[in-house]
């Protein structure tokens, strides 16, 4: 039985929530009375769908339901996570926070999205503050892994441990914030630099687009894989930090900014804002800037798990949990070795997948299905590994963006040193897309020459090749050396 969610509240938050929960395989209800909610939590999900999954290598799970409740107690009834994200009125949430209560056990979790409200102001005056906590995320809350957590002073450490390992199992990043403050941590950055902006545009220092490029060709891009202080760490140097504040920790009483005043939000300044603001992005509609967003953190975020740094290995990290969940192999059929989803960046200008993408993709299947048959990081870590020495690639259909992909693999050959292996990459309608057959060589790592495969190995392929024998071979072998 999958995990049910409730979502109350179903706007730009709500609806990023929804896909959050609905696309690693939770059941979702949702409520909200706009009349228009059904169609702009379906746009929502739409583009969930191309883009997140496409941040994985391994497939996430099979997509939970989800559906529009009529009424709060619709929502929320068996649910075992509820997502409060109502406007940010206080007097509004107390209403609803404690509607939910009436109805609901106290063990569940109900988390707020607040941005603004600290657990102490959502907490007085509903019946179970200890119930509420704060849970923050970032838009698009589906690809934006960090959420700010900012538990009830009354909340048990258990209670809080149970629900920041929910938000982990959704491959999100909790950050407990050790108490709490007013707007917590991330938007308090936000308004810092947000204020400084106001300023630079009234004074007419710098327009909206101009102040967008400082951020996105510049610091933004530091900021996104290195942060704030690791960046000035190594802007200091060899000498590291202590020297980066010695050098420029005398600016900070300069007049530089002008933080500290915020101009009035007139007319004027509203209307100067807004018109810069038409010029720079108006050409394009919300879900067609919402789509270009997602494409960019997307490729961003898979470059950086590439590197195993920052939220790119948040991404690694959910992968090796979905890997542990799929099933043990069926040895007497060919091996499912790889189920995903094709990610935007594996298209080329022709809208599909390009035929350096098939190979990467086998190349993943032939990875998995040497893991499994005992060439794992232990082993290789022993001194044994396989080198590829030959592939040879029949592409037979193409495939697009969001498409979800498997392939299997069958051992045509395991005996001495050289393993054959058969790749095929199906759709998921069970259309053949193309094959691949590589020929490899069992290595020795200290010597970089061909050797036999330990014991062990050996004899697991003895027995996979055995099984592997009974099954339909090609009509052709392309590799070298005939089996």
């Amino acid at each position: 039985m999958r995990p049910v969610a409730a979502v109350i509240g179903g706007g730009v938050i709500g609806g990023g929530w929804l896909a959050r929960f609905l696309l690693n395989g939770w059941d979702v209800q949702v409520f909200d009375p706009d009349p228009e909610a059904d169609r702009k939590l379906a746009e929502v999900l739409g583009n969930a769908r191309r883009s997140l999954p496409g941040l994985y290598d391994t497939a996430l799970p099979p997509e939970g339901e989800w559906r529009l409740c009529a009424t709060v107690e619709e929502a929320v009834a068996g649910a075992s996570w509820i997502q409060e994200s109502v406007p940010e009125r206080l007097d509004l949430k107390h209403r609803v926070l404690t509607h939910i209560q009436a109805v609901i056990p106290a063990e569940v979790v109900i988390g707020s999205s607040t941005s603004g409200f600290k657990p102490s102001e959502l907490g007085a005056g509903i019946p179970r503050p200890a119930q509420v906590m704060v849970v923050h995320p970032f838009n698009p809350v589906y690809l934006l892994p960090v959420v700010e957590v900012v538990p009830h002073t009354s909340a048990t450490d258990a209670f809080v441990t149970g629900a920041m390992q929910t938000m982990r199992t959704l491959g999100m990043m909790p950050l407990r914030i050790r108490r709490e403050i007013d707007a917590h941590v991330a938007d308090r950055f936000l308004e810092a630099v947000w204020r400084e902006a106001l300023w630079l545009v009234k004074d007419d220092i710098a327009t909206t687009t101009e102040i967008d490029d400082v951020i996105r060709f510049g610091f933004g891009i530091r900021w996104a894989q290195m942060g704030l202080f690791e960046t000035y760490r190594v802007a200091g140097g060899e000498a590291g930090m202590r020297h980066f504040i010695a050098q420029f920790g005398p600016c900070l009483s300069w007049p530089w900014t002008r933080l500290t005043d915020v101009p009035e939000l007139d007319e004027a300044l509203i209307d100067k804002i807004a018109s810069q603001s038409d010029a720079q992005s108006g050409m394009h509609s919300i879900r067609e800037l919402e789509r270009i967003r997602d494409d960019n953190l997307v490729a961003m975020m898979r470059a950086l798990k590439g590197r195993d740094w920052a939220s790119g290995r948040l991404l690694r990290e959910h992968d090796q949990r979905l890997q542990s969940t799929r099933a043990q192999p069926d040895w007497s059929q060919p091996v499912e070795t790889l189920v995903r989803t094709v990610p935007i960046d594996w298209t080329d200008y022709n809208g599909h997948m390009n035929e350096a993408r098939y190979l990467e993709a086998f190349s993943g299947a032939t990875d998995r299905f040497i893991e499994l048959v005992g060439c794992d990081a232990a082993y290789i870590a022993s001194g044994g590994s396989y080198f590829t020495v030959e592939t040879h690639i029949k592409h037979l259909a193409e495939v697009h963006a969001g498409a979800r992909i498997r392939a299997t693999t069958q051992l045509l050959n395991g005996a001495g040193k050289r393993m054959h292996l058969l790749n095929r990459l199906y759709d998921a309608d069970g259309q053949l897309l193309a094959t691949a057959e590589h020929l490899l060589l069992h290595v020795s790592l200290a010597t970089r020459r061909a050797s036999l495969p330990g014991p062990a190995l050996q004899q697991k392929l003895s027995d996979v090749q055995e099984k592997h024998a009974a099954l339909p071979r090609p009509e052709r072998i392309h590799c070298g050396i005939r089996d």
